[in-house]
């Protein structure tokens, strides 16, 4: 089930709502677990079972670490025991394919094996398990003794299928207890039509725009056609992924939840550091706590430092996909970081504004192209387009793009910034009364869910890019 979908916006949100506040402070939770295990059942009737049996593996494993706080060895051991299975039952369905390819390209004999579809969400909610695990072990937070507080961590369905990340330390009291409030539910309630809007009305725009210019052959492409494409690329996975996490904030503020924001305008930075601080928050905190500062971060040798990022940008890209462009991907921004970090980092923050806005723009679009691009021959064929190695510099179809959609760019830029909440909020400032400014406030925003529903019910099947990592 999509939250950009009629079902979920007109039958399975209000009715979960509306049962959630009838009942008593002590049965929200049940309600809560109960429709987050029949949303992901929806799509993955399945693999709901995977999940059930994640959450009651990870929450023994808890309690059995805790259990040996006082034996730092059968501790130790009982940690590596639950990482070691959440990323074995991950790496299986996540790379066991990819593994087999490798093997059937260098031996003789051909390997035959069945394709899984990946199970829904389970590189988000894995992650979700091991930092739990691994902040029991370090005693940054409890183990829950509830195991339904803690089945509604891993499976909460605002955040289940493609984040944020949440980390266990963040949310363990508002399991528990959480303040509800008038004002909240419509603060969330913004955040979620924002969020729709980004996605049904920027970026399934662009996006049909990247996969028409996408199906061309890349030695076809002109410049401009090359570089439209990687535009459109770049705009709707950010208005795709940002607009889902805006979606779960707000879902997770209607419930009484408070998550952390997971996108902070990333496509203003002027560096590819800053980039990655603003981008995907949730997961790139979730490295550094538990992968590059346990391996020694910054605080150890130059030559150790370079081996910790690039050891975490290789499983940063591995964890987007099992394919070598993924791969390169990863290792492609570890080199561009350490050499921000050790060589011209520097420089860079002497250079004009300017500058340092269009050198990390460039960067990232051509990540985007590693991103997107099906195999590594097809990246570099797609890059020498962007260069002129293709169809010329301006082609019929460039112009038609162009010509045609000018006015969603526009819109792309304008809300890629913060410029477009500014801009409501001028509009908003303009009425001088409290009460005229909330009128306002519904205007514009059942507006937008308007719009946005206008192009829902014209659209076809459109799922958000992340829900397949």
């Amino acid at each position: 089930m999509l939250f950009s979908s009629i079902t979920f916006l007109f039958l399975f949100l209000p009715i979960v709502l509306a049962v959630y506040y009838i009942v008593p402070g002590k049965a929200k939770n049940i309600v809560l677990l109960a429709a987050s295990l029949f949303f992901y059942a929806w799509g993955e009737p399945v693999y709901v079972i995977l999940m059930i049996l994640s959450i009651l593996f990870n929450y023994f494993c808890g309690r059995d670490i805790r259990s040996h706080e006082d034996d730092p060895r059968k501790a130790k051991l009982s940690v590596m025991f639950a990482v070691v299975v959440n990323i074995l039952i991950l790496g299986f369905f996540k790379y066991y394919g990819f593994l087999l390819d490798m093997l059937n390209a260098v031996l003789p004999a051909d390997i035959p094996y069945r394709e899984l579809s990946l199970p829904i969400g389970i590189s988000f909610y894995t992650f979700q398990a091991m930092s739990y695990i691994l902040d029991v072990y370090w005693k940054k937070a409890e183990p829950q003794k509830n195991i339904l507080y803690f089945a509604l961590y891993i499976s909460m369905f605002p955040q289940l299928i493609a984040g944020p990340i949440v980390r266990y330390a963040d949310i363990e009291q508002q399991l528990i207890k959480r303040r509800m409030s008038a004002s909240k539910i419509g603060l969330g309630a913004m955040y979620f039509i924002t969020g729709l809007a980004k996605k049904t009305v920027i970026a399934n725009t662009v996006g049909a725009v990247f996969e028409e210019i996408s199906d061309m052959p890349a030695g076809s492409l002109s410049v401009l056609t090359a570089w439209l494409g990687v535009f459109s690329y770049a705009f709707q996975i950010y208005f795709d992924f940002s607009g889902y996490s805006d979606m779960a904030i707000g879902l997770g503020k209607m419930f009484g939840f408070d998550f952390r924001k997971n996108f902070d305008y990333p496509y203003i930075s002027r560096s590819v550091t800053e980039f990655w601080r603003r981008w995907h928050i949730s997961l790139s905190t979730w490295f550094r706590e538990y992968v590059y500062i346990p391996l020694g971060g910054n605080r150890c040798s130059v030559s150790r430092n370079i081996f910790n990022l690039m050891v975490v940008w290789t499983l940063t890209g591995m964890w987007h996909g099992a394919a070598w462009n993924f791969i390169a991907w990863g290792v492609y921004y570890g080199v561009i970081l350490v050499m921000e970090k050790y060589v011209w980092g520097a420089s860079l923050e002497n250079m004009p504004g300017a500058v340092q806005h269009i050198y990390t723009g460039i960067i990232v679009l051509v990540g985007w192209v590693f991103f997107f691009s099906p195999s590594l021959g097809y990246a570099m064929r797609y890059l020498l387009a962007m260069i002129g190695a293709g169809a010329g510099i301006v082609d019929a179809e460039g112009a038609f793009f162009l010509l045609g959609h000018w006015l969603i760019y526009l819109l792309a830029v304008i809300g890629s910034s913060a410029l477009g909440m500014r801009l409501i909020k001028g509009a908003l400032k303009a009425f001088r009364s409290t009460a005229a400014q909330m009128a306002a406030a519904a205007v514009i925003y059942t507006g937008m869910f308007l719009i946005s529903v206008a192009f829902l019910v014209s659209d076809t099947f459109n799922p958000f890019l992340y829900f397949r990592f």
